[in-house]
């Protein structure tokens, strides 16, 4: 496989990392994972948008301009013959020795690039997901794109060590979002999620859906609805760069719904297909 390495193409078997990389040390850094369908990269400008303004708020200087980044993204996709799946990156700080504080100016920033081929979930799109309750003990900038994500893999090892896909998080009674993902319920006709603040990631996907919500006459309600009004929800679905938007059929052993994916949901993954670059049938 073919990595890229800052503005430099290498061999996966080349990488060196240095053992003083703040992202090793600090996870000070910031990432991004884009998806692609069918050779193509999917709403990347508003993932490198994202990534830039993730930066930014850590004072963290990425070395490129987007344009230039846009193009070696491609330029790797195109190496490693990617098709379907999804690419990462990263930016950290740079390689210093070890120091709470911000280095001295012209250290170099690290960027790490790589691809991954990866299918459609499409079987969970049909079938729906189970999910579990977990009390959110993360910082308070969930906003920014940082590569500190202990508290979500707490979480995350938390629900699949109960057979879950994925832990819906909350502050006390109210659900902010999901591990990996985003959180929307429907109540007669209306669609609940967390607004957009620095207790969520404000993620690519949930845009894209507020805008299918849009297109289908589905009424957005931007409000954190408590652990008691979730379970009430009439459907329930999460949405993320790789999950897309899959369904929630059961939360802590309840219920949700009719327990089978609803039908707002399912126009909503339809209106969603139409937006991808390769179109399958789901």
């Amino acid at each position: 496989m073919t990595l890229l390495w800052n503005d430099t193409f290498i061999n996966e078997a080349d990488l060196r990392i240095s053992k003083d990389d703040r992202g090793y040390h600090f996870g000070d850094g910031v990432y991004e994972v884009i998806k692609v369908y069918g050779g193509s990269m999917f709403t990347e400008i508003e993932h490198i948008d994202r990534l830039y303004e993730s930066a930014d708020k850590i004072k963290l200087t990425i070395p490129y301009t987007k344009d230039v980044l846009q193009k070696m993204l491609y330029d790797l996709m195109e190496m490693n013959n990617l098709t379907d799946g999804h690419i990462y990156l990263q930016v950290t700080r740079g390689v210093v020795p070890r120091q709470h504080f911000f280095p001295d100016e012209g250290t170099e920033p690290m960027l790490l690039a790589y691809t991954k081929e990866a299918g459609r979930p499409l079987e969970q799109f049909k079938a729906g997901v189970k999910a579990k309750f977990v009390e959110d003990i993360r910082w308070l900038r969930c906003d920014i794109k940082s590569l500190n994500l202990l508290g979500n893999v707490l979480a995350k090892q938390e629900a699949h060590e109960s057979g879950c896909y994925e832990a819906i998080l909350h502050r006390g009674e109210k659900v902010t979002e999901g591990s990996s993902s985003n959180i929307f319920g429907i109540k007669d006709g209306v669609l609940y999620t967390h607004p957009a603040d620095n207790f969520i990631l404000n993620g690519i996907t949930r845009r894209v859906v507020l805008q299918c919500c849009d297109e289908i006459g589905l009424t957005v309600i931007e409000e954190a609805p408590t652990k008691e009004r979730l379970l009430d929800m009439d459907e329930l679905f999460l949405s993320s760069t790789t999950s897309e938007i899959t369904p929630i059929v059961e939360v802590d052993g309840h219920r949700i719904g009719s327990g089978s994916p609803g039908q707002w949901t399912e126009k909503l993954q339809a209106t969603f297909e139409k937006k991808i670059p390769q179109k399958i049938t789901i």
